[in-house]
């Protein structure tokens, strides 16, 4: 079974085409649940995976390629059947949600 770590370390491959930083050192993922796949079989058990994120701004021009990027990686997973990303506005994203391995890439 694949747990919230993973699913954590599969995001950092999703990147702010504008920021150039991963979404999870940009603060922008508040949440990961994942679960077992009812329909899926004993021979080959699968797991749904809900994303809860927001973007850095309301008005993101890249948010539809931000999205189709964490659904894709996720997608990838082969023990992964079904993924939905809910976009959120609260709480509000600040630059304060920056992880320490971003500000350092960053230079701030």
């Amino acid at each position: 079974m694949l747990t919230e770590i993973d699913i954590f370390t599969a995001l950092r491959d999703c990147f702010d085409p504008e920021v150039k930083l991963n979404l999870v050192d940009l603060g922008l993922i508040y949440g990961v649940e994942t679960g077992p796949d009812p329909d899926s079989t004993p021979m080959w058990p699968r797991q749904w995976v809900k994303v809860k994120m927001t973007l850095t701004t309301q008005a993101c021009p890249a948010s539809g390629l931000i999205f189709e990027q964490v659904h894709n990686r996720l997608a990838s997973i082969p023990h992964i059947s079904k993924v939905d990303v809910e976009l959120v506005w609260e709480p509000k994203w600040t630059p304060h949600r920056i992880s320490e391995a971003g500000r350092r890439q960053l230079g701030i």
